[in-house]
């Protein structure tokens, strides 16, 4: 009798095991479109919160292998019809750094702005919910999978981090699915972001570039909080800034050097 009993007990446990299983994947699946919904409406809200202004950006470049570095101050605006453009306000370091790695860096960037085309959305991505996590200064964030659709310059597959309670991107981290130059053969980033005034405001990227003759690349970009255009522009313009010429360009040359 008791070897029957724990045949049963057995049989019923695989019985009910895939309904505990289907249960809590449904929870899963609710919670996903829960917090995706929050996330969407959040995301159109302030889709064109930083349209019509300008941050300073400071961007630090090295490669490694040829021991080179240097480091970048622009004013990056982004126009009322999200056109981004940079004003270089000043450079230190090997002008290699300059022409080859950031320039680059900030062409690709000009030539992938359609917000649309570029947007964590459920026409570009799909999205896998992997639950809530606590960070260290005890804040909670929804995390999510993302795999992209479509191969696209700017799309990428990796993580998006949500704040628990604005449902706004704190990080996106991943490697994008299509090179944004052709001397760049892989591209890994994390892009944090702060939430201000209810809305994401960029604050620092670190980007591992594997490019090509010069091998990996280590980039790092911090930004100041953004300013109405106008107001950034006449500031960076201003003589008693620090700043370089203001209309000052990076240009890449047309052919990688080698050294």
């Amino acid at each position: 009798m008791l070897k029957k009993a724990s045949v049963l007990l057995l049989a019923s446990f695989f019985l009910l095991a895939p309904l505990a299983m289907g249960a809590a994947d449904e929870d899963d699946d609710q919670s996903q479109k829960e917090v995706l919904g929050h996330y969407f409406t959040a995301a159109a809200t302030n889709a064109d919160a930083l349209r019509g202004t300008a941050t300073e950006v400071e961007i630090d470049a090295s490669v490694p292998k040829l021991k080179k570095q240097g480091k970048l101050r622009a004013l990056r605006s982004i126009s009322n019809i999200g056109k981004i453009t940079y004003k270089i306000l000043g450079f230190q370091g090997d002008n290699v750094i300059k022409n080859e790695v950031i320039a680059r860096y900030l062409e690709a960037e000009q030539q992938a702005q359609d917000s649309q085309k570029l947007a964590i959305n459920k026409e570009n991505y799909k999205f896998k919910y992997k639950g809530t996590h606590k960070l260290r200064d005890d804040s909670v964030i929804y995390v999510f999978f993302l795999s992209p659709r479509k191969k696209l310059v700017g799309l990428f597959k990796g993580e998006m981090w949500l704040d628990y309670k604005t449902y706004l991107p704190v990080l996106e981290k991943g490697r994008f699915v299509k090179n944004p130059s052709v001397f760049f053969k892989k591209v890994e980033f994390v892009r944090e972001y702060k939430i201000e005034n209810g809305k994401p405001v960029p604050m620092h990227m670190d980007s591992t570039i594997d490019a090509r003759v010069v091998g990996k690349v280590n980039l790092s970009i911090d930004y100041s909080k953004p300013a109405p255009e106008a107001t950034a522009v006449g500031e960076a313009a201003s003589p008693t800034s620090s700043a370089g010429p203001p209309n000052a360009t990076v240009q890449a040359s047309s052919s990688p050097q080698r050294h």
